[in-house]
Protein backbone atom coordinates (compact mmCIF):
# COMPACT_ATOMS: atom_id res chain seq x y z
CA UNK A 1 0.00 0.00 0.00
CA UNK A 2 1.33 3.43 -0.99
CA UNK A 3 0.85 5.46 2.21
CA UNK A 4 2.82 8.60 3.16
CA UNK A 5 5.62 7.72 5.58
CA UNK A 6 5.34 11.23 7.00
CA UNK A 7 1.82 10.41 8.23
CA UNK A 8 3.08 7.22 9.89
CA UNK A 9 5.90 9.16 11.55
CA UNK A 10 3.51 11.85 12.78
CA UNK A 11 1.11 9.24 14.17
CA UNK A 12 3.99 7.38 15.85
CA UNK A 13 5.05 10.62 17.53
CA UNK A 14 1.51 11.05 18.84
CA UNK A 15 1.59 7.52 20.28
CA UNK A 16 5.00 8.05 21.88
CA UNK A 17 3.74 11.31 23.36
CA UNK A 18 0.84 9.61 25.10
CA UNK A 19 -1.84 10.53 22.55
CA UNK A 20 -4.32 8.42 20.62
CA UNK A 21 -4.44 7.48 16.94
CA UNK A 22 -7.14 5.63 14.99
CA UNK A 23 -5.65 3.26 12.45
CA UNK A 24 -6.77 0.46 10.12
CA UNK A 25 -6.21 -3.21 10.72
CA UNK A 26 -7.41 -6.02 8.50
CA UNK A 27 -10.41 -6.54 10.82
CA UNK A 28 -11.72 -3.11 11.91
CA UNK A 29 -10.22 0.30 12.71
CA UNK A 30 -8.56 0.50 16.11
CA UNK A 31 -8.27 3.34 18.63
CA UNK A 32 -4.64 3.07 19.67
CA UNK A 33 -2.43 4.30 22.45
CA UNK A 34 0.87 3.29 24.04
CA UNK A 35 0.10 -0.01 25.76
CA UNK A 36 2.79 0.64 28.39
CA UNK A 37 1.41 4.07 29.36
CA UNK A 38 -1.44 3.76 31.86
CA UNK A 39 -2.57 7.35 31.20
CA UNK A 40 -2.84 6.73 27.47
CA UNK A 41 -4.82 3.55 28.12
CA UNK A 42 -7.19 5.40 30.45
CA UNK A 43 -7.71 7.96 27.68
CA UNK A 44 -8.85 5.16 25.36
CA UNK A 45 -11.43 3.99 27.88
CA UNK A 46 -12.61 7.55 28.48
CA UNK A 47 -13.06 8.42 24.80
CA UNK A 48 -14.92 5.19 24.06
CA UNK A 49 -16.98 5.20 27.25
CA UNK A 50 -15.75 1.64 27.74
CA UNK A 51 -16.14 -0.08 31.13
CA UNK A 52 -12.93 -0.99 32.93
CA UNK A 53 -14.03 -4.65 33.06
CA UNK A 54 -13.35 -5.08 29.33
CA UNK A 55 -9.64 -5.67 28.55
CA UNK A 56 -7.88 -4.31 25.48
CA UNK A 57 -5.94 -6.08 22.75
CA UNK A 58 -2.28 -5.13 22.53
CA UNK A 59 -1.00 -4.96 18.95
CA UNK A 60 2.59 -5.95 18.25
CA UNK A 61 4.76 -6.04 15.13
CA UNK A 62 6.51 -9.35 15.82
CA UNK A 63 6.49 -12.49 17.92
CA UNK A 64 9.56 -11.09 19.67
CA UNK A 65 7.62 -8.01 20.81
CA UNK A 66 4.79 -10.25 22.02
CA UNK A 67 7.19 -12.35 24.06
CA UNK A 68 8.51 -9.20 25.76
CA UNK A 69 5.01 -8.73 27.20
CA UNK A 70 4.34 -12.37 28.13
CA UNK A 71 5.33 -13.86 31.47
CA UNK A 72 4.88 -17.28 29.88
CA UNK A 73 4.94 -18.15 26.18
CA UNK A 74 4.05 -21.80 25.80
CA UNK A 75 4.67 -23.96 22.75
CA UNK A 76 0.98 -23.70 21.80
CA UNK A 77 1.25 -19.89 21.68
CA UNK A 78 4.36 -20.09 19.53
CA UNK A 79 2.70 -22.54 17.14
CA UNK A 80 -0.43 -20.40 16.80
CA UNK A 81 1.59 -17.24 16.24
CA UNK A 82 3.84 -18.84 13.64
CA UNK A 83 0.85 -20.25 11.79
CA UNK A 84 -1.56 -17.29 11.93
CA UNK A 85 0.44 -14.08 12.52
CA UNK A 86 0.26 -11.56 11.09
CA UNK A 87 -3.49 -12.02 10.92
CA UNK A 88 -6.87 -11.85 12.69
CA UNK A 89 -5.93 -13.98 15.72
CA UNK A 90 -5.53 -12.66 19.28
CA UNK A 91 -3.65 -14.83 21.79
CA UNK A 92 -4.20 -14.35 25.54
CA UNK A 93 -1.19 -15.29 27.69
CA UNK A 94 0.09 -14.48 31.20
CA UNK A 95 1.39 -10.91 31.35
CA UNK A 96 4.59 -9.43 32.65
CA UNK A 97 4.29 -6.91 35.52
CA UNK A 98 5.18 -3.89 33.35
CA UNK A 99 1.96 -4.30 31.33
CA UNK A 100 -0.45 -1.88 33.08
CA UNK A 101 -3.48 -3.35 34.82
CA UNK A 102 -5.59 -0.80 32.95
CA UNK A 103 -4.87 -2.72 29.73
CA UNK A 104 -5.93 -6.08 31.13
CA UNK A 105 -8.92 -5.10 33.30
CA UNK A 106 -6.83 -6.14 36.30
CA UNK A 107 -6.35 -9.66 35.00
CA UNK A 108 -2.97 -11.41 35.10
CA UNK A 109 -3.23 -12.19 31.37
CA UNK A 110 -2.82 -9.97 28.31
CA UNK A 111 -4.37 -10.25 24.83
CA UNK A 112 -1.81 -9.95 22.01
CA UNK A 113 -2.19 -9.68 18.24
CA UNK A 114 0.03 -9.00 15.26
CA UNK A 115 -2.19 -7.38 12.61
CA UNK A 116 -1.52 -7.95 8.93
CA UNK A 117 -2.48 -4.47 7.71
CA UNK A 118 0.68 -2.69 6.47
CA UNK A 119 -0.30 0.64 8.04
CA UNK A 120 -0.86 -0.96 11.44
CA UNK A 121 2.47 -2.77 11.28
CA UNK A 122 4.30 0.35 10.13
CA UNK A 123 2.78 2.40 12.95
CA UNK A 124 3.82 -0.11 15.63
CA UNK A 125 7.33 -0.46 14.20
CA UNK A 126 7.84 3.30 13.84
CA UNK A 127 6.50 4.02 17.32
CA UNK A 128 8.72 1.27 18.70
CA UNK A 129 5.98 0.41 21.18
CA UNK A 130 3.15 -2.10 21.55
CA UNK A 131 -0.16 -0.37 20.88
CA UNK A 132 -3.30 -1.10 22.89
CA UNK A 133 -6.31 -0.68 20.63
CA UNK A 134 -9.97 -1.61 20.87
CA UNK A 135 -12.28 -0.77 17.96
CA UNK A 136 -12.42 2.97 17.21
CA UNK A 137 -16.06 3.58 18.14
CA UNK A 138 -18.23 4.44 21.12
CA UNK A 139 -18.77 1.48 23.44
CA UNK A 140 -21.45 -1.06 22.28
CA UNK A 141 -21.87 0.69 18.92
CA UNK A 142 -21.02 -0.57 15.45
CA UNK A 143 -17.34 -1.19 14.82
CA UNK A 144 -15.76 1.01 12.13
CA UNK A 145 -14.53 -0.46 8.87
CA UNK A 146 -13.66 2.90 7.25
CA UNK A 147 -12.04 6.11 8.45
CA UNK A 148 -15.36 7.91 7.93
CA UNK A 149 -17.02 5.57 10.42
CA UNK A 150 -14.43 6.71 12.99
CA UNK A 151 -15.12 10.37 12.22
CA UNK A 152 -18.86 9.79 12.50
CA UNK A 153 -18.45 7.99 15.84
CA UNK A 154 -16.34 10.62 17.60
CA UNK A 155 -17.16 13.86 15.77
CA UNK A 156 -15.08 16.74 17.08
CA UNK A 157 -13.53 14.39 19.68
CA UNK A 158 -11.95 12.24 16.95
CA UNK A 159 -8.21 11.66 17.34
CA UNK A 160 -5.72 11.61 14.50
CA UNK A 161 -6.90 9.07 11.91
CA UNK A 162 -4.77 7.10 9.46
CA UNK A 163 -7.07 6.45 6.51
CA UNK A 164 -6.20 3.11 4.94
CA UNK A 165 -9.48 2.61 3.12
CA UNK A 166 -12.04 -0.12 3.92
CA UNK A 167 -10.93 -3.06 6.04
CA UNK A 168 -10.89 -6.55 4.51
CA UNK A 169 -12.05 -9.03 7.17
CA UNK A 170 -14.75 -6.72 8.47
CA UNK A 171 -15.33 -8.14 11.96
CA UNK A 172 -13.12 -8.47 15.00
CA UNK A 173 -10.38 -11.06 15.50
CA UNK A 174 -10.69 -14.56 16.87
CA UNK A 175 -9.50 -14.63 20.50
CA UNK A 176 -7.97 -17.69 22.14
CA UNK A 177 -6.26 -18.12 25.50
CA UNK A 178 -3.12 -20.17 26.03
CA UNK A 179 -3.04 -20.59 29.79
CA UNK A 180 -1.98 -23.53 31.95
CA UNK A 181 -1.16 -25.58 28.89
CA UNK A 182 -4.64 -25.34 27.37
CA UNK A 183 -5.94 -23.51 24.28
CA UNK A 184 -9.48 -22.17 24.71
CA UNK A 185 -11.70 -20.12 22.41
CA UNK A 186 -12.85 -16.88 24.06
CA UNK A 187 -14.37 -15.07 21.07
CA UNK A 188 -15.10 -16.49 17.62
CA UNK A 189 -13.81 -14.74 14.52
CA UNK A 190 -13.51 -15.50 10.85
CA UNK A 191 -10.31 -17.45 11.53
CA UNK A 192 -11.56 -20.81 12.83
CA UNK A 193 -9.52 -22.39 15.63
CA UNK A 194 -10.18 -25.84 17.09
CA UNK A 195 -10.46 -25.20 20.82
CA UNK A 196 -12.81 -25.60 23.77
CA UNK A 197 -15.30 -22.73 23.97
CA UNK A 198 -15.31 -20.70 27.22
CA UNK A 199 -18.66 -19.38 28.48
CA UNK A 200 -19.01 -15.66 29.18
CA UNK A 201 -18.53 -14.71 32.86
CA UNK A 202 -21.59 -13.46 34.70
CA UNK A 203 -19.63 -10.77 36.55
CA UNK A 204 -16.15 -9.33 36.95
CA UNK A 205 -13.49 -8.71 34.33
CA UNK A 206 -14.00 -10.41 30.99
CA UNK A 207 -11.28 -12.78 29.75
CA UNK A 208 -11.58 -11.25 26.26
CA UNK A 209 -12.81 -8.05 24.63
CA UNK A 210 -16.23 -8.12 22.99
CA UNK A 211 -18.08 -10.28 25.51
CA UNK A 212 -20.65 -7.78 26.81
CA UNK A 213 -24.20 -8.96 26.08
CA UNK A 214 -24.93 -5.83 24.02
CA UNK A 215 -22.18 -5.00 21.54
CA UNK A 216 -21.53 -4.17 17.87
CA UNK A 217 -24.96 -2.51 17.70
CA UNK A 218 -26.41 0.16 15.42
CA UNK A 219 -28.49 2.92 17.02
CA UNK A 220 -31.46 1.59 15.04
CA UNK A 221 -33.20 -1.41 16.58
CA UNK A 222 -31.77 -4.61 15.06
CA UNK A 223 -33.99 -7.69 14.81
CA UNK A 224 -32.95 -11.23 13.88
CA UNK A 225 -35.64 -12.96 11.88
CA UNK A 226 -36.49 -15.92 9.68
CA UNK A 227 -38.89 -13.83 7.64
CA UNK A 228 -41.31 -12.17 10.08
CA UNK A 229 -40.91 -8.38 10.08
CA UNK A 230 -41.83 -5.86 12.80
CA UNK A 231 -44.36 -3.08 12.19
CA UNK A 232 -43.11 0.28 11.02
CA UNK A 233 -40.55 1.37 8.46
CA UNK A 234 -37.40 -0.66 8.13
CA UNK A 235 -35.05 -2.63 5.94
CA UNK A 236 -34.62 -6.40 5.64
CA UNK A 237 -31.15 -7.86 5.04
CA UNK A 238 -31.27 -11.30 3.47
CA UNK A 239 -28.53 -13.67 2.36
CA UNK A 240 -30.76 -15.71 0.02
CA UNK A 241 -32.49 -13.00 -2.01
CA UNK A 242 -35.83 -12.51 -0.19
CA UNK A 243 -35.08 -9.17 1.44
CA UNK A 244 -34.57 -5.50 0.58
CA UNK A 245 -30.79 -5.83 0.70
CA UNK A 246 -29.06 -8.93 -0.63
CA UNK A 247 -26.05 -9.96 1.46
CA UNK A 248 -23.43 -12.44 0.19
CA UNK A 249 -24.05 -16.13 0.83
CA UNK A 250 -20.32 -16.65 1.44
CA UNK A 251 -19.47 -16.10 5.17
CA UNK A 252 -16.19 -14.26 4.50
CA UNK A 253 -17.81 -11.88 2.00
CA UNK A 254 -20.80 -11.39 4.33
CA UNK A 255 -18.52 -10.49 7.25
CA UNK A 256 -16.51 -8.05 5.14
CA UNK A 257 -19.71 -6.18 4.20
CA UNK A 258 -21.78 -6.48 7.40
CA UNK A 259 -20.70 -3.47 9.48
CA UNK A 260 -20.42 -1.12 6.51
CA UNK A 261 -23.94 -2.03 5.41
CA UNK A 262 -25.30 -1.58 8.94
CA UNK A 263 -23.57 1.83 9.20
CA UNK A 264 -25.25 2.86 5.96
CA UNK A 265 -28.72 1.70 7.02
CA UNK A 266 -28.31 3.17 10.51
CA UNK A 267 -28.13 6.64 8.98
CA UNK A 268 -31.50 6.38 7.21
CA UNK A 269 -33.82 6.84 10.18
CA UNK A 270 -35.54 3.44 9.99
CA UNK A 271 -37.60 2.07 12.87
CA UNK A 272 -35.78 -1.24 12.59
CA UNK A 273 -33.23 -3.22 10.64
CA UNK A 274 -34.18 -6.87 10.24
CA UNK A 275 -31.46 -9.41 9.48
CA UNK A 276 -32.22 -12.87 8.18
CA UNK A 277 -30.67 -15.46 10.51
CA UNK A 278 -27.59 -16.91 8.75
CA UNK A 279 -27.00 -20.66 8.41
CA UNK A 280 -26.19 -22.57 11.59
CA UNK A 281 -22.76 -23.75 10.51
CA UNK A 282 -19.31 -23.24 11.99
CA UNK A 283 -18.24 -20.89 9.24
CA UNK A 284 -20.99 -18.49 10.32
CA UNK A 285 -20.36 -18.70 14.09
CA UNK A 286 -18.59 -15.34 14.42
CA UNK A 287 -21.28 -13.59 12.39
CA UNK A 288 -23.97 -15.14 14.59
CA UNK A 289 -22.08 -13.91 17.66
CA UNK A 290 -21.91 -10.31 16.42
CA UNK A 291 -25.55 -10.24 15.26
CA UNK A 292 -26.84 -11.77 18.49
CA UNK A 293 -25.07 -9.14 20.61
CA UNK A 294 -26.18 -6.34 18.28
CA UNK A 295 -29.80 -7.46 18.67
CA UNK A 296 -29.75 -7.50 22.50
Amino acid sequence: MNFPSSEIERAAAVIRGGGLVAFPTETVYGLGGNALDANAVRAIFSLKGRPASSPLIVHVDSIAMARELAAEWLAQAQELAERHWPGPLTIVVPKKPHVPDEVTAGLTSVALRMPSHPIALALIKTAGLPIAAPSANRFTQLSPTTAQHVRDAFGTDAPMILDGGPTEVGIESTVVSVLEGKVKLLRPGMLIIDAERVLNPESGAHPSPGLHPKHYAPRTRLVLTKGELPPGRGCYLSWNGRGDVLMPSCPAAYAALLYSKLHELDSRGYDWIAVEVPPETREWEAIHDRLRRAAE
